[in-house]
């Protein structure tokens, strides 16, 4: 098992570089705590759901640097981060992460503006006469 672990996590425009190391449960995310840089309950919980499935809530430390995109996407990177951690860990980890997905790269992105187009799919309102 490595002392210390360096993991990637994406999604939409958002990427967070986590390094992570056996100990209290301390977590650090641009210099803040995980519930003041992220104030959304919802958020803190998806983003320690992997520490959850895997028994394993405090005793990791998480530091974590996270830039681009909103809060939703960079909690989603966070949690990709801190899942192939785990991982990285402890091998036994995968099953349970891989069956609730959280080994996925959520591949969903914004779709591109249309050319004649107000946004991706709406359209100009149509006159007959």
């Amino acid at each position: 098992m490595p002392d210390t672990t360096h993991t990637i996590g994406r999604r939409k425009e958002a990427v967070c570089r986590l390094y992570i190391k056996p100990g209290s449960g301390k977590w650090s995310v641009n210099g803040r705590t995980l519930g003041d840089y992220f104030p959304r309950p919802a958020h803190v919980s998806a983003i320690q759901q992997p520490f959850t499935i895997t028994d394993t809530l405090g005793r990791y430390d998480v530091k974590a640097k996270v830039e681009g995109g909103g809060l939703t996407g960079q909690a989603g990177a966070l949690r990709l981060a801190v899942a192939r951690a785990l991982v990285t860990m402890d091998e036994s980890h995968r099953k349970k992460l891989r069956d609730l997905a959280l080994l996925t790269r959520d591949a969903r992105a914004v779709e591109r503006k249309k050319p004649g187009r107000p946004k991706a799919r709406k359209k100009f309102q149509f006159s007959k006469r």
